[in-house]
């Protein structure tokens, strides 16, 4: 609700205050006076795109301020500054701190509608009816939406869990081919633990096994063939032993070559069992070349060493292993999704059946307040149209569209293309009566709503606003007194002469009230006007 509006430098507005009442605000004044300004006043407010043309010539820049007090916020209301400059800038406050513009909208444009014969967006957005239609059924609508949301929201969920594992899968794929390949490649080849090692150490002695018989062959023969290595030992001892007559030290020497000579003969007795270990077998050393060749070709691909052949076989069984669950998963993610879309449609099919139910009424109701604002035949009727799968949303899973039948016998035709502007003024008047306090908005205000209306119409329509100012704060910029008279708070807007025309606001009430509903009943001041102005207003409280 507004609880204040400050306005300076907007138009040809110096300064002005307003005070809307909770209840009928109403704003009177010869045409051209200045009403649009308090009611662009009131927009920049609620967050809509700001024109630097609006700043008052001569000035540098336009300030307009409003406390307002919003449902669920501190009891000392909000207060709202925005300012625009003659270059375009423009700066926002809320509560005395920096704002954007979006927050403006989002925190204070919410509360208040404005219902303006250009203004009808919200009516004429056919996004917002299935909206409008909720907010008047809330009883019967209220939980199978709710329910059709919480199934959205789970559909959406199974969907997305399948969608991941369906992307996972496909990666899984690729890697299992990859994996698949290394495991057949790594147990086509058998390898054992220790095996590698044991193959290098052994593989050098039978691919040389010839030179090994010979080198041991020969050595055995150095030793120990006649005039070897062992007769020339045994010679040099005997000598050293009979030599040792004339000096004991030499059998110290001839026991160590002794010694020698033992140790020579038990090499020579391990060359020649060496020599006669080694054997020359040439399917031997194939086999074992080309078993080396075989793991040392699954060292170039999984390697540097066997340690990594053994891991990379490790990794690639368990993928392999893990594909085979994920595939279960994925199945057991399908059957979730499907029973998750089955209840969705359940739902759905629900919350349409509670829609169409309540459409009837809800326009019917609509009607009937048309019908006191003279449109005749006129009603609204709601579609409701199933939307493909893809297409279902937050809101519901199909099309509710508001039309409009402009008499009887005519065909209904989407509101936004047939009625007119004053015909949308009143239909969405009729709206609001028939929403009450449900449509979520604080704040109404209505500009020219009254275009085009006279007589008993004006009086119903006087009636209909009196009415939805019970449920609402209602401000209305009208030409009629047969609206004027229901205000609980009446301000005259006027426009001085002077060289700089100015406009200016203020609260009327007494006999300056009568004289303003008297000028705008006949023009003029007339004693019947006047007389017919203090009766109306009599009648009206």
């Amino acid at each position: 609700m507004i609880d204040e509006l400050h306005v300076h430098n907007v138009a040809l507005i110096q300064d002005a205050t307003l005070t809307p009442a909770p209840g009928l605000t109403v704003l009177t004044g010869e045409t051209g006076a200045g009403k649009s300004a308090l009611l662009s006043s009131v927009k920049l407010l609620t967050g809509e795109r700001a024109d630097a043309t609006e700043v008052r010539e001569g000035t540098d820049a336009l300030v307009v301020e409003g406390r307002f007090f919003l449902p669920g916020e501190d009891a000392d209301g909000t207060i709202v500054r925005r300012r625009i400059e003659a270059s375009g800038r423009g700066r926002v406050e809320i509560d005395g701190a920096m704002a954007s513009v979006r927050e403006l909208a989002k925190r204070i444009g919410s509360s208040v509608e404005l219902c303006g014969q250009h203004e009808h967006q919200r009516l004429l957005t056919q996004a917002s009816h299935a909206d409008l239609l909720d907010s008047w059924a809330s009883g019967s609508v209220e939980g199978p939406l709710h329910a059709y949301q919480e199934a959205l929201a789970a559909a959406g969920q199974a969907a997305e869990k399948l969608k991941q594992l369906q992307k996972a899968g496909r990666a899984a794929s690729e890697r299992l081919d990859e994996a698949q390949f290394i495991l057949d490649r790594i147990d086509a080849a058998k390898p054992e633990e220790g095996e590698y090692e044991k193959l290098e150490e052994a593989l050098p002695r039978v691919e040389h096994a010839e030179a090994l018989m010979s080198a041991a062959a020969s050595a055995h023969e150095a030793i120990m063939d006649d005039g070897g290595i062992e007769d020339k030992l045994s010679e040099a001892i005997s000598c050293l032993h009979e030599a040792a007559r004339h000096d004991p030290k030499l059998d110290q020497l001839a026991d160590a070559l002794e010694s020698s000579l033992r140790e020579i003969e038990e090499t020579a007795t391990d060359l020649r069992a060496y020599g006669e270990s080694v054997e020359y077998d040439p399917s031997e050393l194939d086999r074992m070349q080309a078993r080396m060749a075989e793991l040392r070709g699954l060292l170039r691909s999984f390697g540097p060493t066997m340690d990594d052949v053994f891991d990379r076989r490790a990794q690639a069984a368990q993928i392999v292993e893990a594909a085979h669950d994920g595939g279960a998963a994925e199945r057991r993610a399908q059957k979730a999704a499907d029973a998750a879309e089955a209840a969705l449609v359940s739902r759905a099919d629900e919350l349409d059946a509670a829609r169409r139910s309540a459409a009837p009424l809800f326009s019917s109701a609509v009607g009937e307040q048309m019908s006191s604002l003279q449109m005749g035949t006129a009603q609204v009727e709601l579609s409701i149209e199933r939307l493909p799968r893809a297409q279902w949303t937050h809101q519901g899973p199909s099309r509710v569209e508001l039309l409009y039948r402009p008499a009887a016998g005519v065909s209904v035709r989407p509101l936004r293309r047939i009625a007119s502007g004053g015909e949308i003024s009143r239909v969405m008047l009729a709206i609001k009566v028939v929403l009450g306090d449900g449509d979520g908005t604080d704040t109404l205000v209505f500009d020219e709503v009254d275009a085009g209306v006279g007589g008993s119409t004006a009086v119903a329509l006087a009636r209909l606003l009196a009415r939805l100012a019970k449920t609402h704060q209602v401000i209305v910029v009208t030409h009629l007194a047969q609206v004027a008279v229901f205000a609980d708070r009446h301000y005259l807007v006027s426009k001085s002469v002077a060289d700089v025309p100015e406009t200016t606001i203020r609260e009327i009430s007494g006999e300056e009230r009568v004289c303003e509903i008297a000028r705008m009943l006949s023009g003029d001041e007339t004693e019947a006007s006047l007389a017919h102005a203090r009766e109306m207003l009599a009648n009206a409280h």
